[in-house]
């Protein structure tokens, strides 16, 4: 049965992490622990924020729902924009100095290399800061002889959890993937009346896809196995295919803006519109 989430079910908690400033999130959604699909998605809500140039062992996808997000030479991001930052590729430094709110998908890439989950990333911090500091997006523990080792803040984490050094996979991609989705065209999908969408792009071997759907009131969208939808605007219904019943129960809508839905490998669905509802659809990568 496919997962539809309303975001007011979910609470905005103040979060420890290892970079600069203030972290508040909505965690959502968690995908499966210890596998190479594992995943994290929440809306993270920054008056606050710094972290340096670095790069991770995992992908990530950055929708802007509120405010400006810098990241130096890459770009930056407004409301509206959407980018795909790939496991192995630097970027930022990455600066926030006013209120924004940004979904924030990260996930394992197309390496196998997975994601580990909010818990031992907790864990793993409580137990670094025994031993040393976190300050600016850095780790630094001082050696017995009184020097110093300084060490990117997430790579310090990954390897107090998985007890060995971490191997960045080869840069596929040389630099983040910033997208103005105001520049695209919404495309007629065929056989689906009053249904159009913007394709962003299908990234590696893995063929993650991240696309926009726009839905006429009334229009349907049949909604792909392995998948998030983010509804950006609008209203509807979600029917699974195995049950045609909806979710959502009590005639009340199913889902309203900033609603998730997840579609798990084997899992069918329809979303149909009782408004003008335009849906991020992200189709993660697969590893059977």
């Amino acid at each position: 049965m496919p997962q539809v989430i309303p975001l007011e079910s979910v609470p905005l908690i103040e979060r420890q992490h290892v970079r600069e400033g203030v972290f508040r999130s909505r965690r959502i959604l968690n995908g499966t622990p210890c596998t190479p699909g594992n995943f994290s998605l929440q809306i993270g809500n920054t008056p606050s924020y710094y972290s340096p140039r670095h790069r991770h062992n995992f992908d990530q996808v950055r929708f802007q729902l509120e405010g400006d997000f810098d990241f130096a030479t890459d770009g930056a991001m407004k409301p509206g924009s959407i980018a795909y930052f790939p496991e192995g590729t630097h970027y930022g430094p990455q600066t926030g100095n006013s209120h924004s709110a940004t979904l924030v998908l990260q996930f394992g890439g197309a390496s196998g290399s997975g994601y580990i989950s909010p818990e031992q990333y907790e864990q793993a911090t409580a137990e670094l800061a025994k031993s040393g500091t976190f300050a600016k997006g850095v780790y630094t523990r001082l050696k017995p002889d009184g020097g110093k080792i300084n060490k990117d803040a997430y790579e310090a984490v990954w390897e107090q959890v998985n007890r060995r050094p971490l191997a960045y996979p080869p840069e596929r991609y040389l630099r983040p993937v910033f997208m103005d989705p105001t520049h695209f065209d919404w495309i007629s999908v065929l056989g689906r009346p009053g249904v159009g969408s913007k394709l962003m792009g299908e990234f590696s071997e893995r063929h993650t896809r991240i696309e926009f759907f726009k839905l006429a009131p009334q229009a349907a969208l049949h909604l792909d196995e392995n998948s998030i939808y983010f509804v950006a605007r609008g209203s509807g219904s979600v029917e699974a295919h195995d049950t045609n019943a909806a979710l959502g129960g009590n005639g009340q809508p199913s889902f309203a803006a900033h609603t998730t839905v997840f579609l798990e490998i084997g899992e069918h669905a329809r979303a149909t519109a009782t408004e003008e509802t335009e849906i991020l659809h992200i189709r993660l990568p697969r590893f059977d």
